[in-house]
């Protein structure tokens, strides 16, 4: 280990949630939401020191195995640094197993605090969009959370497996470093002016592990078609042409394999799209996203009332930023 960070040096750190998927787009779409957590880190004297309010406070380890500190400890240990010891304080508002991000956030917000950290102290440059993207994708094992969190906006994210002797075109430095095993990469969509969110969050919780367990290993090929012109569109629909939200956000890939697991998500789902409306399982779910560029008719609400939603309307967020 090279440097060894001051003690006082601090960052802090803003990251926001996401939904993956789009409907269509399995482990490749990817939208920021303007529900953030925070992350305030100080170098200290000795020891570790986590403290959590909001979202998770009581619920989520309070030492080296917490997911912020994890990641925040791989990013020290990829810039080459170390500390005496840390303060972490997190003030959490992304809704935890929800569908929400909140994993890939915390990955995100480590590994930015890491960053932020040894820039203040002048001992490294702060991680570029690219290492932050592969180093949060890590502790993932897919990018479309992770890199909606770090670029903000829409994403398209894709993974190469690296082969022996190759190198993806465009690898940086953090992918070189992951040379065996997988490359992970995305770039942003630009997105219509018109195009608006709404999240219907329930109270209940789900565990990706579960819901991703529920897939098949093979799907016919006329569904991987399906989702496949359906994904093309997506991209289509948010840059320049919401009026195909609907159409664009239809999936064959994941969504009614879960739905045993998440009735009351699934029915949401189709009774909002009865409606006419752009209607999603927001990631793994129980979260409902909705994809807009027109108001919730009142109806939506409705619903989602007595299906036991609460209707949140975020923005759609940049990227992390670090101070």
């Amino acid at each position: 280990m090279g440097a060894v960070l001051p003690v006082g040096t601090s960052t802090s750190v803003r990251v926001p949630g996401s939904s993956a998927n789009l409907g269509p787009g399995f482990d490749c779409l990817g939208i920021a939401l303007g529900v953030s957590d925070d992350v305030d880190v100080t170098v200290v004297d000795e020891g570790l020191t986590v403290e959590v309010t909001g979202e998770g406070a009581g619920g989520v380890p309070l030492d080296e195995a917490h997911l912020v500190v994890r990641a925040l400890r791989r990013g020290l240990d990829v810039a080459g640094v170390s500390a005496p010891g840390l303060h972490v304080r997190c003030v959490n508002r992304i809704p935890h197993s929800r569908g929400l991000g909140s994993s890939a956030a915390a990955a995100v917000g480590g590994l930015a605090a890491a960053s932020g950290l040894v820039s203040a102290a002048g001992v490294a440059p702060r991680f570029g969009h690219d290492e932050l993207i592969q180093l949060s994708s890590e502790f993932e094992g897919h990018p479309d959370n992770a890199a909606a969190s770090v670029l903000g906006g829409a994403v398209v994210s894709w993974t190469e497996v690296a082969d022996a002797g190759s190198a993806a075109s465009g690898a940086d430095s953090a992918a070189e470093a992951s040379a065996g095993g997988c490359r992970y990469f995305a770039r942003s969509i630009p997105l219509h002016d018109d195009l608006a969110v709404s999240a219907f969050v329930p109270a209940v919780e789900s565990s990706t592990s579960v819901t991703r367990g529920l897939l098949p290993d093979s799907v016919a090929r006329a569904d991987a078609v399906f989702n496949v012109s359906r994904s093309a569109l997506a991209v289509i629909a948010l840059s320049r042409d919401p009026e195909c939200l609907f159409a664009a956000t239809q999936d064959r890939l994941h969504q009614h394999y879960r739905a045993p697991v998440m009735r009351p998500s699934a029915e949401l789902v189709a009774g909002l799209r009865q409606m006419g409306l752009a209607a999603v399982i927001s990631g793994a779910g129980p979260t409902v996203l909705v994809l807009r560029w027109k108001s919730l008719p009142p109806a939506a609400g409705e619903l989602a009332a007595r299906l036991g939603f609460s209707v949140v309307e975020p923005p759609i967020a940049d990227g992390v930023s670090i101070v």
